[in-house]
């Protein structure tokens, strides 16, 4: 079993990180032949730069489309950023003054970003016209998280497991070393979901996350007037020509 778990880690983590960098790739490099910010729009870089914080941090445009959206994305992202920094303990030696700080904070977000993706799903679920347009995949997250979560503060509260031995694991992996794992279901359940998370984010719809970045209804500044804006594949052709 051990074995076949840290297989698994490897394969999810180069899955993660190559698919990622594909689609990251893949983004930057597709071209932008229009001017098509939403307006109201910045006209200046540094304007572009403060509303791709406050929608990144924020969720500025959903705050303005459906505030229970809102409501629940948000505390379900931050609780989830503050869930992995917490995990770092397990990948570093000495652990961090901020890490060690953080824990009992990141031990019960972990309860908010449960409730935060249950919400998301009774939405899902609920609402006639999200449930018209969502499809097995969408499911398929929400299932994912809420097992992630659940089976992680089961481990905190109910079932303890040995996090000395889960630590000793992943830094093993970390150097090529496979070390014992405790054999506890519910740590093998909560192990075996954030490897299926891992492997097929960069083909889920997850990938919101790097993509917002190379929005251009976000990360373009309102200036057509000013200054004409030309696709990179439109210079090359007028080169050519």
């Amino acid at each position: 079993m051990n074995a076949l778990i840290a297989v698994l880690f490897y394969l999810a983590t180069l899955l993660f990180v190559v698919g990622l960098l594909y689609r990251i790739r893949t983004y930057a490099t597709t071209p932008s032949p229009l001017k098509i910010p939403t307006t109201p729009a910045p006209t200046t870089t540094g304007g572009v730069v403060l509303r791709m914080t406050r929608e990144v941090v924020f969720f500025e445009s959903l705050f303005k489309a459906n505030l229970w959206t809102w409501g629940l994305g948000w505390l379900f992202h931050a609780s989830l950023a503050l869930v992995i920094l917490r995990h770092l303990r397990y990948f570093i030696e000495p652990v961090w003054a901020w890490v060690g700080f953080i824990q009992p904070f990141g031990m019960y977000a972990g309860i908010t970003m449960l409730l935060g993706v249950c919400g998301l799903w009774g939405r899902r679920l609920l609402v006639e016209r999200i449930r018209y347009i969502s499809t097995p995949s969408d499911h398929l997250m929400l299932i994912l998280f809420i097992s992630i979560a659940a089976s992680g503060l089961a481990m905190s509260f109910i079932v303890h497991t040995d996090v000395i031995a889960v630590k000793g694991f992943f830094q093993g992996l970390m150097h090529f070393s496979i070390q014992p794992l405790p054999g506890d279901a519910i740590l093998v359940l909560h192990l075996l979901s954030v490897v299926v998370l891992m492997a097929i984010f960069p083909i889920s719809k997850l990938l919101h996350a790097p993509g917002v970045f190379f929005s251009p209804t976000r990360n373009q500044k309102d200036d057509p007037r000013e200054k004409r804006h030309i696709a990179a594949w439109a210079k090359k052709l007028e080169s050519e020509n």
